[in-house]
């Protein structure tokens, strides 16, 4: 691990939280140890919303400091422990990076993997009844346009925002297994995308999160095969 890390880690996280999985990933890619703590950010836990007033997940505690928001955090880590490099130098690499980021946590995350993941799984965890369809069928219309322009962005370029893989790759890759959890990512649909996801899931910093395990909810067979 990393010779430079010398403060204990913890990370409070939900596991099908996409912002909490990209986080996991650039934590293990750069070889920082860290301990999780699963938060049922809902339940709002007293101990938990005094030192993080938004209330959601993730949150890195280090050493005796509280880092929140995701992408905060992946800035800070990259400026503190810069190999490897997940964010280019070149200024307008770096910003096609960030800028696929911020679609997929921000546009992406709305309009498909929130509401999929809620629908079709903490509706039912949080005791919110039965899952609204139209809100499904609606997010899986979503999901199927976004998968136009994912495959569009791998179709011209080897990794999402150009010849390296970037945090957009940890990004993007992020919500899509979230969403393979719950078994909603055609993965016939293109080649191209699929390959792509096979290349990162195979990477060791991909393997605790093809790990998590929702109770009373099991994830397709394929999830966490290496070769689908």
């Amino acid at each position: 691990m990393n010779q430079v890390q010398k403060e204990a880690f913890r990370l409070y996280h939900y596991p099908l939280s996409p912002h909490c999985r990209k986080l996991r990933l650039v934590l293990t890619e750069k070889q920082i140890e860290f301990a999780l703590r699963e938060e049922r950010y809902w339940e709002r836990r007293a101990e938990f919303t005094i030192v993080n007033p938004s209330g959601m997940v993730p949150l890195l505690k280090k050493g005796s400091t509280f880092l929140s928001d995701s992408q905060a955090i992946c800035e800070y880590i990259e400026a503190e422990y810069p190999v490897p490099v997940l964010l280019p130098q070149d200024a307008q690499q770096a910003y096609e990076a960030r800028r696929l980021v911020g679609w997929f946590d921000d546009k992406f995350n709305r309009e498909v993997t929130s509401p999929l993941v809620f629908e079709r799984l903490l509706r039912r965890i949080q005791g919110k009844g039965p899952p609204d369809a139209s809100r499904i069928s609606s997010s899986l219309k979503a999901l199927r346009t976004h998968m136009k322009y994912l495959h569009y962005l791998l179709d011209n370029r080897r990794w999402l925002a150009g010849e390296r893989m970037t945090l957009a790759d940890f990004a993007a890759s992020a919500h899509l297994s979230c969403l393979d959890y719950i078994n909603d990512v055609d993965w016939d649909y293109s080649s191209t995308i699929k390959d792509w996801y096979s290349t990162l899931k195979s990477r060791p910093a991909f393997r605790p999160l093809l790990s998590d395990y929702i109770p009373g909810v099991m994830p397709p067979h394929h999830y966490s095969d290496l070769d689908f």
